[in-house]
């Protein structure tokens, strides 16, 4: 069970507005396949024929890291693993396929407050 009574209000919406971003864009934009964006990136970035494959997977990671963050397990971990995976897509991202991204070479700049987010909610907030 989560523990949730020693958690400022501030650290319990930012790490659920957190764990939405990645329960959405694994959920809603790769396994239901709702933005086919995301699979054309997958296709130019991999290996075309298996991009379905790959998006399907790359989102059901994602969910698990939703239910990772939910779950308050290592959060320092946590948040380093997201910070890595988030600077390192964006990086990928904006070198092989920046006209296929929702604001083009701008996605890097909300991929970055996004990491300053995930940067205070895991080291700032986290007392563990």
């Amino acid at each position: 069970m989560i523990n949730r009574s020693n958690q400022l209000l501030p650290q319990r919406i930012l790490t659920w507005f957190i764990a939405l971003v990645w329960l959405a864009n694994g959920l809603f934009c790769k396994v239901l396949g709702l933005v086919p964006r995301h699979e054309q990136i997958v296709a130019r970035i991999l290996l075309p024929a298996y991009s379905h494959s790959f998006t399907v997977l790359i989102g059901i990671s994602e969910i698990l890291m939703a239910i990772w963050i939910l779950s308050s397990f290592k959060t320092k971990l946590n948040a380093i693993v997201q910070i890595v995976i988030v600077a390192t897509m964006n990086t990928i991202e904006f070198i092989l396929a920046p006209d296929l991204l929702l604001w083009g070479k701008f996605n890097s700049l909300f991929a970055f407050i996004f990491i300053l987010v995930v940067f205070i909610n895991g080291f700032y907030f986290s007392k563990k």
